[in-house]
């Protein structure tokens, strides 16, 4: 809804003017800028007067900018403009890695479906329906269902629709399969068969939780040895450095001995040592970046899994939550944990990422049958 101004213009003949200015959008987004007389300086000697008969032309104005534009978008269009907007690298609203990934839904899955409806032909049961019928994981399901909901309320911001069909979609997240976690015997199995680099980067994700942009983060100037501590301040994904995730992604890091050691050992043999080198600094690129962290687990960590009889699929994150786990077996406090993960709310801590191990559930187990034998 827009208001339009309103200014006096003065004419070689005759009485002033005045003179009403409003933009239009089309299709595209680009803004037309339109203009009408309303009338003379002597049939509204005020503007107050002039901008009361302006009410009609005003509603007109706004009403025919939005149906016109609400008729001739489509959703691929409104999707280009999205992406142009809002997923710009000069676009600090969001991270890297999301504004990747919402890419890759919206060219892969969404606008394929979508693109060429108009935003008025979408209807809440349809998305639903195909949604349902998706080849994806719930979980997966539930990030288009998402992302499509962001790109309507992009559309409602830029004034383009007047609602959001997808905020009555249901769709669930839940998992099909727990995430993997590995007892304490497969990490130190698959320490055993991994050289000192893989075995410190392995050790840093085991008995810290970072996640394997943190990791690939850190440069030397990030520890405090003397401390025992480390900070966390950046992140490399796909060799793009940008911010941590969250303000409490940043707090600092306890470094336990074992792993301070080895991180001490590695800078010893490491070509790249300086206060301003990354930790894993990759050779290939003289040490101006970071080790591809998904090329490191595939050529080393998971083969070496294998090798030491670990069959479960394991990724980077596998770590983080095996050290949630972990945390949880040997009876650390809930807010502790969230501390440790860095999680911004106690829920991620207990819902995504910590799971009961088999030996902890037997001896919950037998207690609580120890009470009722006894009583």
């Amino acid at each position: 809804m827009q208001k339009g101004s309103l200014i006096r213009r003065s004419r070689k003949h005759g009485p002033g003017v005045w003179v009403f200015r409003w933009s239009e959008k089309d299709a595209d987004g680009r803004r037309i800028y339109r203009k009408r007389v309303v009338g003379t300086v002597e049939q509204y000697p005020e503007a107050e007067a002039a901008r009361g008969s302006m009410a009609t032309l005003i509603a007109k104005v706004n009403s025919a900018n939005q149906w016109s534009v609400t008729q001739a978008m489509t959703f691929g269009q409104l999707c280009a403009h999205f992406e142009q907007r809002e997923l710009a690298r000069d676009n600090t609203w969001r991270s890297y890695a999301t504004k990747k990934c919402y890419a890759v839904y919206l060219r892969r899955w969404i606008v394929p479906q979508w693109g060429q409806f108009r935003l008025s032909d979408i209807r809440t049961i349809q998305v639903e329906a195909w949604l349902r019928n998706l080849a994806l994981a719930k979980s997966s399901c539930a990030k288009v269902r998402n992302l499509m909901s962001v790109v309507f309320n992009h559309a409602c911001r830029y004034e383009f629709f007047d609602r959001n069909p997808i905020q009555l979609v249901r769709q669930g997240a839940k998992r099909e399969t727990s995430p993997n976690v590995l007892s304490p015997a497969e990490i130190k199995a698959l320490l055993e068969r991994l050289a000192l680099r893989e075995r410190t980067m392995v050790l840093l994700a085991a008995s810290t939780g970072l996640r394997q942009s943190e990791i690939f983060g850190l440069k030397w100037g990030d520890i405090e040895f003397g401390l025992g501590i480390m900070s966390v301040t950046r992140l490399v994904v796909c060799g793009f450095v940008g911010p941590c995730k969250t303000e409490s992604s940043q707090k600092p890091v306890p470094l336990h001995p074992f792993v301070a050691e080895a991180l001490a050992e590695w800078r010893g043999k490491s070509r790249y040592r300086k206060t301003d080198d990354w930790i894993f600094a990759s050779p290939r690129r003289r040490g101006r970046r970071a080790f591809w962290g998904t090329g490191i687990l595939r050529k080393y960590i998971q083969p070496a899994a294998r090798a030491a009889g670990i069959e479960k699929r394991m990724g980077w994150h596998t770590f983080r939550h095996t050290y949630s786990t972990l945390l949880r077996s040997v009876g650390t406090e809930f807010k502790v944990m969230q501390e440790l993960l860095r999680h911004s709310s106690l829920r991620s801590t207990l819902d995504v990422y910590t799971q009961a191990i088999k030996p902890a559930k037997h001896a919950a187990q037998a207690a609580v049958m120890s009470l009722v034998m006894s009583a």
